[in-house]
């Protein structure tokens, strides 16, 4: 890794409003755990099969692991997003390219890190709604919508810096 340069970035509206969502649903897995626990039986549904149908149970106490899991990644990617400049890169980091190309980084990060927040609280919701027998399964397009929240903003950010890449080697 080359000696990149360290800008401290400057949060627009667009940041503010993904990282304030991020942390509402933070809150709200928290909540409807809570809010929800004691109304449950002792037995929940801990994993799905690729169809979202229930194939593994587990003790009502394992409710809490997504969203602690949930909240960790979430506070780890926060700080790690402070540290544009150790990202892994398609393109070379040049003085004049480094403030557009942590923007878009760390843009990709902070849409990730609440996409993958919203995803563990609908799994949340549904565990609940399974065991109180409300519903039967995530449903067949919980994966493949979920995975196209995830891939496809990875290739817009990705394609986006090199986009970047050779508007700024055009203006050097």
């Amino acid at each position: 890794m080359e000696d990149r340069p360290k800008i401290k970035l400057q949060l627009g509206v667009t940041e503010i409003i993904l990282e304030s969502l991020g942390w509402l649903a933070i809150l709200a897995i928290w909540g409807l755990v809570i809010v929800n626990y004691s109304t449950l039986p002792n037995s929940i549904p801990t994993h799905f099969n690729a169809a979202g149908v229930p194939d593994t149970y587990g003790s009502k106490p394992e409710l809490f692991v997504l969203p602690i899991i949930a909240t960790l990644t979430f506070l780890l990617v926060t700080f790690l997003n402070k540290f544009p400049e150790i990202f892994n890169y398609p393109t070379d980091i040049t003085t004049s390219n480094a403030s557009a190309q942590y923007l878009n980084s760390t843009g990709m990060m902070r849409y990730l890190k609440m996409i993958l927040v919203v995803i563990f609280g609908t799994i949340v919701y549904n565990k609940i709604q399974l065991a109180q027998g409300i519903s039967e399964g995530l449903g067949v397009w919980f994966l493949p919508i979920n995975l196209g929240l995830l891939f496809i903003p990875l290739i817009y950010f990705i394609s986006n810096s090199f986009r970047l890449s050779k508007k700024f080697q055009v203006n050097e």
